[in-house]
């Protein structure tokens, strides 16, 4: 009998030391890699936040076409530093990051966000049974793990003087939203801002009126983004134009008429870059509204069609030769820009 219970007790204990430690073959499997060197080692594990990542701007921020027309093909070095960044624990949160010297193709990677200076990884959960060993991190919650880059347009300083900020709410809640609805999906790795159009959709409104004096006018208001619309100095700008439309106008597959005259450019919204003196910034602070009115005779012989467009460059390019043009040359801004909203006001 005593040999018996020495039985089960001695297969308890195993069952107990497994599960709390692991199987010899899990314990082996947690060992992983002696050096994290690559996003594609992530994949095996964590296929869905991989792919997620590896169709976000991150991942593609190293090989974006923009980026590199802006940056010169990177002869501006100091752009690389946040398009392949070494670890921001590394150089410490909230500081600006360093550039690392290999896998630049991969971006703003896994790493980028989770590796730790002594080898670890971060996460949301302890747990030393898997391959990575992560390690409880709350600053992945944190506004301050995306400030060493995304503060070097001022981006951050933006969101602290909103009401966003006073409530908490950071960068996750709007940017890496919980992929279900609620925390047990955790976040999702596509991080859509400026590149989705529907997210830049949700950030403004736009309405179009006669004015007392008469004349068409449209009103722009900065109501649902977390910082100034739209924010990024440079490379960022968002476009008023108008023309006239004839009455019943047919709507093409760009979401604009498909006759009219010739588009006029109305107001321009956009941060200069730095060496831009001579520029005064027209961005559009969260909370704020701004009301142009067209003075034009030509607005008084039919409808007018408006539009607000957006653009991830502060250029228009010509669509054949790929050169950027000044406003009054583009005909055409749906040739490079894409359509945030759009109003026809009757006279």
């Amino acid at each position: 009998m005593r040999i018996v219970l020495g039985v089960i007790v001695l297969a308890v204990a195993s069952w107990f030391f497994s599960a709390l430690l692991g199987t010899p073959e899990e314990v082996a499997s947690a060992q992983g890699p002696s050096e994290w060197v690559s996003s594609k080692q992530c994949a095996e594990c964590h296929e869905q936040i991989y792919n997620e990542w590896k169709s976000s701007p991150h991942a593609n921020s190293w090989n974006n076409e923009d980026v590199r027309v802006q940056s010169d093909d990177f002869a501006n070095k100091d752009c690389i530093d946040c398009h392949a960044p070494r670890p921001v624990f590394e150089t410490g949160l909230g500081e600006r990051v360093l550039p690392r010297s290999a896998r630049r193709s991969e971006g703003v990677d896994c790493l980028t966000c989770h590796l730790l200076p002594d080898g670890g990884m971060a996460g949301t959960i302890t747990n030393p049974r898997v391959a990575c060993q992560p390690t409880t991190r709350r600053e992945l919650q944190r506004v301050s793990l995306c400030a060493g880059c995304h503060d070097q347009h001022k981006t951050v300083q933006q969101w602290k003087a909103t009401p966003f900020a006073e409530h908490r709410e950071g960068c996750m809640e709007c940017h890496m939203p919980y992929r279900d609805g609620t925390p047990e999906g955790g976040r999702l790795h596509t991080m859509p801002g400026g590149h989705y159009i529907n997210m830049v959709r949700t950030a403004v409104t736009f309405t179009g009126e006669i004015d007392d004096a008469g004349l068409p006018a449209v009103t722009v208001a900065n109501v649902g983004g977390g910082h100034s619309y739209p924010t990024d100095e440079r490379s960022r700008a968002s476009d008023i134009w108008w023309r006239t439309i004839p009455e019943g106008a047919e709507l093409g597959a760009d979401g604009v008429a498909t006759e009219g005259g010739d588009w006029q450019h109305l107001h321009r919204i956009r941060d200069p870059y730095r060496h831009e003196t001579d520029m005064v910034s027209t961005l559009l602070h969260f909370g704020d509204s701004r009301t142009l009115t067209i003075e034009d005779s030509l607005a008084a012989e039919g409808p007018v069609e408006v539009v607000l467009v957006y653009k991830r460059t502060p250029y228009y390019r010509d669509k054949d030769t790929g050169l950027a043009m000044e406003l009054d040359a583009v005909s055409n801004p749906f040739d490079d820009s894409e359509l945030v909203h759009r109003v026809v006001i009757e006279p």
